[in-house]
């Protein structure tokens, strides 16, 4: 079994989720005692959100290498990391640090694909939803086409993330108004949704909404297993 090296904490009630999936998911494959072999690196997320609102990115794609590679000094095989928006720098990490990441937007695209599905719209972060790191996969690996939501919903779905989820806070209201975006982007032709933010599938699940939900804290951690077991007979 290859060693996982997650880099955790943004935040870490999703690394939570993860490092739950994980496991699952090998005991439900290795069956007995089997857990993953994983190392966890857990960011301040904190001092990552001033970063990111102050656009920042350099300086954070400078702080995941030095991480990814403490992660590959320690035993690591590849790299999980456990956020959809810090992909953003994905391949600069796998780069400079000199070890494979499992990109998530990759992941997500082979789930979409086995399901035939050509539009999904994208929830996240608004550095995600606006930004094309993750669409660009998407579009041009999968040929999947991606919506947004409106600037409004956009600024409503970022908020609920940092504001709420990121915090471990739950809110009908904040799941009535997801489920209301959700619907505007299937009727503007989306055929399912992606969770592009690992909090959000905390706060929406598949029997909120009548499209198919991808849940990429899920998919990226099952696919984490996968690769992970990929040469265990």
């Amino acid at each position: 079994m290859k060693t996982i090296g997650l880099i955790g904490g943004m935040s870490w009630e999703s690394s939570l989720e993860y490092y739950r999936i994980l496991n699952e998911t090998v005991k439900e494959r290795l069956g007995g005692l089997h857990s993953t072999k994983s190392l966890m690196y857990s960011v301040d997320f904190e001092e990552i959100e001033i970063l990111q609102h102050q656009n920042k990115w350099e300086e954070l794609t400078d702080s995941m290498i030095d991480v990814a590679k403490k992660l590959k000094k320690g035993g690591a095989d590849f790299i999980v990391i456990c956020t959809n928006t810090m992909h953003k720098m994905a391949s600069d990490i796998e780069n400079k640090a000199g070890i494979e990441v499992l990109h998530i937007a990759k992941a997500t695209g082979e789930k979409i694909v086995t399901m035939g599905i050509k539009k999904v719209g994208l929830l996240g972060t608004k550095f995600t939803m606006e930004g094309d790191f993750y669409k660009k996969i998407l579009r041009e690996k999968y040929d999947i086409e991606v919506g947004i939501p409106s600037k409004d919903e956009r600024e409503i779905v970022h908020n609920i993330i940092y504001d709420e989820l990121c915090k471990g806070e739950i809110s009908e209201d904040s799941k009535e108004k997801y489920k209301e975006i959700i619907n505007n982007l299937a009727m503007n032709g989306a055929e399912g949704v992606i969770l592009g933010c690992t909090e959000i599938p905390l706060l929406i699940k598949q029997g909120d909404v009548d499209i198919p939900v991808f849940d990429t804290t899920t998919i990226h951690a099952v696919a984490a297993v996968d690769f992970a077991l990929e040469n265990i007979n």
